[in-house]
């Protein structure tokens, strides 16, 4: 494991297999990249949970947003995966590295998948790709994941890859639809010297 900062990039983005996925960086320039990436932020239920900055409506703004992910993994302050079904190359969803502190060693996690995907475990196969990656190559030493309070999968999939509850923080986060109002958040976190949660479940067929 790395336990310098300076390993905190600028390599480019590898890709990451294993779990029955593929992880590799978005191409903002790909259309079929922004249709996925469109169809991700839109979706109801993604939208039930999460209220962004920048709302992304139409294909445009999907690529706006893609080159500004590519912004943050080029400058490493973000790492920004499309996850695939490693036989099929199918697109399932996204999970990131998001505000990545170099000196502090730390970043917060998150993810999301299409709705065609769910029920397969594929948000936890793909944090524990990520997470094993951020805290062994990228040298990190703490990764946060929060969620909208009443968000039950999120804290089945944190507890799954070894993200401990820490708390819930009051008024974190939009409340959905809206940024004039605000919501509770559950907070967990997951260390570079925690134990290495377990595999993910053979058989993806029934849990988030």
């Amino acid at each position: 494991m790395s336990s310098s900062p300076e390993r905190a990039r600028p390599q480019p983005l590898p890709e990451l297999r294993g779990h029955g996925l593929h992880l590799r960086p978005w191409d903002p320039e790909s259309r079929a990249d922004a249709q996925v990436w469109l169809r991700g932020l839109t979706d109801p239920e993604f939208r039930r949970w999460n209220t962004p900055l920048r709302p992304v409506t139409d294909p445009d703004g999907a690529r706006r947003s893609l080159r500004r992910g590519a912004l943050r993994d080029t400058d490493g302050t973000g790492a920004s995966f499309r996850i695939a079904d490693a036989a099929t190359g199918a697109a399932l969803g996204h999970v990131g590295v998001n505000e990545i502190h170099p000196v502090l060693r730390r970043a917060t996690v998150g993810y999301w998948v299409l709705p065609e995907a769910r029920g397969r475990a594929v948000a936890t196969r793909a944090l524990l790709l990520a997470a094993r990656w951020a805290l062994t190559e990228l040298g990190l030493h703490r990764l946060g994941l929060s969620h909208a309070l009443g968000h039950e999968a999120s804290c089945r999939i944190a507890g799954r890859c070894g993200f401990r509850y820490e708390g819930t923080m009051r008024g974190a986060v939009f409340a959905a639809g809206r940024r004039d109002a605000f919501r509770d958040a559950h907070l967990h976190a997951r260390l570079a010297t925690d134990p290495e949660p377990g595999p993910p479940p053979v058989t993806a067929t029934a849990t988030p």
